[in-house]
């Protein structure tokens, strides 16, 4: 069944007046060429030999055919609605993974950035020190950056685990509900 049974010929006509018109322009000129090709002296005749030797190539251009459909607007709109649908969510989703994957991954740089500078400090402390001082060391200004580094470490890691307890108690729940589950179904069974 065609997309265009519902037209009547003359309408199908009235909405594509510009193509068929088209068409016909460029069958007209195919004629034409066809034509012309047709009235081409041979090689005996004198003529030259380039436009005989070409004349293979320009037959095979001349037999390609290529089918165009036209597709009215509303169906297009329908089917780009219909991909925006089925395609949108998938999107989303992957979208919504990637900026997930990316905080992550900027908290994890954060972290090592922290580790790195809170272990420079650490080679540089016993430099700084008396060898055999045991006197409290004094404050410095790469000092209070350490600690504060150690404070930033610290905060994130309590953030970590506040995460893995979260998770340990899901888990811890879920089992439970497993267990009361087999513990319902080993009494009526």
């Amino acid at each position: 069944m065609s997309l265009y049974t519902s037209h009547q010929p003359s309408q199908t006509l009235a909405l594509y007046g510009d193509c068929v018109a088209s068409l016909r322009t460029s069958l007209a000129y195919l004629e034409s060429a066809v034509t012309t090709l047709g009235a081409t002296p041979s090689t005996e005749e004198g003529a030259p030999a380039g436009a005989v030797a070409d004349m293979p190539r320009f037959a095979n251009v001349v037999k390609t055919v290529r089918h165009y459909e036209l597709v009215p607007q509303p169906t297009l709109a329908a089917a780009e609605a219909s991909l925006q649908n089925e395609i949108g969510p998938a999107v989303a989703g992957l979208l919504d993974r990637a900026s997930h994957q990316l905080a992550r991954q900027s908290r994890r740089i954060d972290t090592l950035q922290a580790r790195a500078a809170l272990q420079a400090g650490r080679l540089e402390e016993p430099a700084e020190r008396p060898a055999n001082s045991r006197q409290a060391p004094k404050r410095t200004g790469a000092s209070s950056a350490s600690s504060d580094l150690r404070a930033r470490m610290i905060h994130q890691r309590k953030e970590q685990l506040k995460y893995s307890v979260a998770r340990l108690e899901r888990e811890v729940a879920q089992k439970e509900r497993e267990l009361r589950q087999r513990l319902r179904q080993s009494m009526a069974g």
